[in-house]
């Protein structure tokens, strides 16, 4: 049993560690927020099964502490990060996981050093919808990648600590990530308005690979809700809707074809698109929080690298960090 200890019980923190306790192989140990009414929201679910505590360092100086997870505004994790690290704590953290690349470096070295794990908490990629995508791509069925078009939209939660672009584009460049097996983009190009916040509210995120282009619009001020991933490949393509409560991911077969011609400025060049057919593949029930922390587990336990590990997380941050200074100029 590893006993692990949730740092931040505000906006995110209930849903972790709702999902701890859900696991019959992790022990909520203790809940620890510095905010007074946070604990007594805690105190009213847990009652006396799990510890309260105000002070961090009581957490640290804990050796029955296996690891901590960390759910605060990214500009405190670089902080508790290195504090659990240099206490010897396993690490669970939300996204994004540092603010810049600097502090992601140097935590990522101090993890090797002392043979810790860390995760960040790219849930997405854990999800059982991905999970299949990633199954679909990887078997060949969409042939290869021509595009890939994210969307995700909706009225709020806007952030100070982080712009839209940070916030939710951290997800699909996960999941671009992890379905591309890590594959860095050639150019970037951003573009974003700080609206109703001194962070971008609103962002468009291109990304030009070596044989495909992806596109990712990230937007807290829409009063629509969408969560829309479309991929189109050579032979087929496919989209995935969160927001749908039934069919929510689509595998669509190829509706364009050439008819004759080779040479796209010759006479004789001439497409066709044709009406689509297609099929719903089965989906897995399981929830994507509760499958990442059981990776985290599994990875501490196993002592393996994570999937969403800090190489992962620097990859995205490299591009968000392009991204913020392509919009900056």
């Amino acid at each position: 049993m590893m006993n692990i200890a949730l740092v931040g019980f505000g906006y995110w923190g209930p849903n972790v560690a709702r999902n701890i306790n859900a696991n019959p192989n992790l022990k909520l140990h203790t809940i620890c927020d510095m905010i007074e009414s946070n604990i007594e929201k805690a105190k009213s679910i847990y009652i006396e099964t799990v510890n309260y505590d105000a002070n961090y360092e009581n957490i640290l100086n804990n050796v029955n502490i296996n690891a901590v997870a960390i759910a605060t505004n990214t500009g405190t994790h670089y902080k508790l990060i290195k504090a659990a690290l240099e206490n010897n704590k396993h690490v669970y953290v939300e996204k994004p996981f540092t603010s810049t690349i600097e502090e992601a470096l140097e935590l990522e070295a101090l993890a090797k050093e002392k043979n810790l794990i860390i995760h960040i908490d790219h849930i997405m990629i854990f999800h059982p919808a991905i999970k299949k995508i990633k199954e679909i791509i990887s078997n060949g069925e969409l042939g290869d990648i021509l595009y890939i078009d994210a969307t995700r939209t909706s009225l709020g939660q806007i952030r100070k600590d982080v712009s839209s672009m940070w916030d939710l584009a951290v997800h699909d460049l996960s999941i671009i990530d992890y379905l591309m097996d890590g594959v860095f983009p050639k150019q970037i190009k951003s573009f974003g308005e700080k609206i109703y916040n001194p962070k971008e509210s609103i962002t468009f995120l291109t990304l030009k690979y070596d044989n495909f282009f992806a596109q990712i619009e990230s937007n807290w001020i829409s009063p629509i809700k969408d969560r829309k991933l479309t991929i189109v490949g050579t032979k087929k393509m496919l989209v995935y809707d969160d927001v749908k409560l039934s069919e929510k991911l689509v595998v669509y077969n190829k509706n364009v074809e050439v008819l004759k011609g080779d040479d796209i400025y010759s006479d004789d060049y001439c497409v066709k698109t044709n009406e689509l057919d297609a099929y719903i593949p089965k989906i897995e029930v399981e929830d994507a929080l509760f499958n990442s922390i059981e990776h985290f587990r599994l990875s501490v336990v196993n002592k393996t690298e994570s999937f969403s590990n800090p190489a992962q997380a620097i990859r995205i941050q490299e591009i968000l960090t392009m991204a913020d200074n392509n919009m900056n100029k």
